[in-house]
């Protein structure tokens, strides 16, 4: 019998991986949403709110080259109480920081093996966060484009 080794393009992957972390987050009681622009310019491959306001963020690593082309994890910190990475589950975890949470997923599922750790965020950041992040849920709803799809806070 031969064996076969499939081979799946870094969209795909990225794709799958995304899918299944934003899976995760709703099993564990999160509303998150894809490709969010942050004030300060970067884009949060996922965004995503609690039960009790927490909002978390993951960043989507498809492979080496991606991880190590992109060095800017930092600055999504200061936009969420939580951060993860999120990769496939052949990805080589060895390679990531240790300090912020790790989700492994595929295009169904995905489980986290690391907790990040909580730095709270300030009320108001929070709050203007949170009315940002509602609003570009609704105009997504409603496939109404909101100005520069940007989250403020």
């Amino acid at each position: 019998m031969e064996s076969f080794t499939l081979a799946f393009s870094r969209p795909e992957v990225t794709s799958a991986v995304t899918r299944g972390a934003a899976r995760l987050f709703v099993a564990l009681g999160y509303a998150p949403l894809l490709e969010v622009r942050l004030p300060n310019g970067r884009r949060a491959d996922i965004m995503a709110i609690g039960p009790r306001g927490e909002i978390a963020v993951a960043e989507v690593k498809s492979g080496t080259h991606d991880f190590l082309a992109d060095r800017k994890w930092g600055d999504y910190l200061p936009f969420c109480d939580a951060f993860f990475f999120a990769v496939a589950p052949e990805f080589p975890r060895e390679i990531l920081p240790v300090e912020p949470g790790l989700i492994v997923a595929d295009g169904f599922d995905g489980a986290v093996l690391r907790d990040s750790p909580v730095a709270p965020l300030a009320s108001a950041r929070r709050k203007a966060l949170t009315v940002a992040f509602a609003r570009l849920a609704a105009g997504r709803a409603l496939s109404v484009p909101a100005p520069a799809e940007r989250v403020s806070g």
